[in-house]
């Protein structure tokens, strides 16, 4: 019983953290004291249940039994403001049959334009999904101490300003959601080849990317995200082969995650009828494409470097230039990519990796001596050991004589 109840309790945290944590903060905005609070219940839950039984409602029961706590806090510590003033607050905790579904405000008040933009996905990560200081900090390479003081600030920002725990006016929405999904993409973003549990995170972040979706179906680019991580979640289990990179058209199809990509489609055509395009949708559409391999065998470049063309006109970045001028080697020639590198600002490439390894593969047929300096500089400059692995086994094979 005991063993089972403590996976019960693990699965309630994972799937209801954030939604419990949206509702104890968003009485007097107090995140850390919710936390605190939460926390206890859920050490409540370890010692009663398996005597009890699990409730029926174990959700309910929790936000019951962390307000109560919350209470019985105020009463310790004889706070300014009047217990009467939790009058209300309590008698909501016993109405708790349906508990509503408070994760997008408190989403949108991690994103909180008064809070430091550098903040907003560690602090998503925390306050939705329970991550700990230390495995964030592991992931943003700072140091734990550094992470949970910045933390810490933010919550304290959001409680002394007084921050509500509620959707903006209609026009500010928008620029507020957005914000929200480049801080679920920059937490998925983290290298999971970097670090011990990458993997895990990106997991996390689809599920930050699902969540948004489904609290927000009437943005079109919360869609977009969700498929565009879907997309690239699917090929996870291809990525690495004895501890090198496989690159994607080499990866071997069968190791992607089928169901999964069939998700990631439905979610982008869902995304498209809006009619209004955005960068996390042609994104998604680019993967989309890279996908469709699994079922026609090849990859329409040509169809790629179209939408790089789309992207580059609309959401321009140093990255998406680059993945433009390989699409359009794929599709045409090598000179023809090599152009649009020669294109890029000297200064901003300098130490980009991404630019000096894919000239390096521009040039490696046709122009070898060339292409081996470009492999020295991308892996001087590789930080990832199974993407060094796999430069140095493409600048060995180098035909230089």
């Amino acid at each position: 019983m005991k063993g089972s109840t403590k996976a019960r309790a693990e699965e309630v945290a994972r799937a209801s953290y954030g939604r419990l944590l949206a509702i104890l903060a968003s009485h007097d905005h107090d995140i850390a004291a919710a936390e605190d609070a939460l926390a206890e219940a859920f050490a409540k839950a370890l010692e009663h249940w398996p005597l009890r039984g699990i409730p029926n409602n174990p959700e309910g029961w929790l936000i019951t039994a962390a307000r109560r706590g919350r209470i019985d806090a105020a009463r310790k510590h004889a706070r300014t403001k009047p217990l009467e003033q939790h009058a209300d607050y309590m008698a909501r905790s016993d109405q708790h049959d349906e508990i509503p579904d408070e994760r997008l405000s408190l989403m949108l008040v991690c994103a909180h334009p008064a809070l430091s933009s550098a903040i907003h996905a560690p602090l998503m990560l925390q306050c939705v999904l329970g991550l700990s200081s230390e495995r964030i900090a592991l992931a943003f390479q700072t140091r734990p101490s550094t992470m949970a003081q910045r933390l810490v600030r933010a919550k304290s920002k959001i409680r002394d300003a007084g921050i509500t725990f509620e959707r903006p006016d209609r026009d500010a929405l928008p620029d507020r959601i957005s914000t929200v999904l480049e801080a679920t993409y920059a937490a998925y973003s983290i290298d999971w080849m970097l670090f011990p549990d990458g993997r895990d995170l990106s997991r996390e972040a689809l599920f930050l990317a699902d969540l948004v979706a489904h609290l927000s179906p009437e943005t079109p680019e919360a869609l977009g995200l969700s498929a565009l991580i879907s997309f690239l979640s699917a090929r996870q289990d291809a990525r690495l082969k004895d501890g090198m990179l496989v690159p994607l058209d080499e990866q071997n199809i069968g190791l992607w995650d089928h169901r999964m990509i069939d998700h990631a489609n439905r979610i982008l055509a869902n995304a498209s009828v809006a009619r209004q395009l955005g960068r996390f949708q042609l994104e998604a559409s680019i993967q989309a494409v890279h996908a469709a391999r699994a079922t026609t065998g090849t990859t329409d470049w040509e169809a790629v470097a179209q939408l790089y063309t789309g992207l580059n006109a609309l959401f321009p970045t140093l990255g998406s230039r680059i993945g433009q001028a390989a699409a359009i080697a794929q599709a045409r020639c090598a000179k023809d990519g090599l152009a649009l590198l020669d294109q890029l600002p000297t200064r901003q490439v300098a130490n980009f990796q991404p630019y000096w390894a894919t000239r390096a593969q521009l040039l490696r047929d046709d122009a070898p001596q060339q292409a081996k300096p470009c492999y020295d500089k991308a892996i001087a400059l590789c930080t990832e050991p199974p993407l060094r692995r796999w430069l140095e086994a493409q600048a060995a094979t180098l035909k230089l004589h």
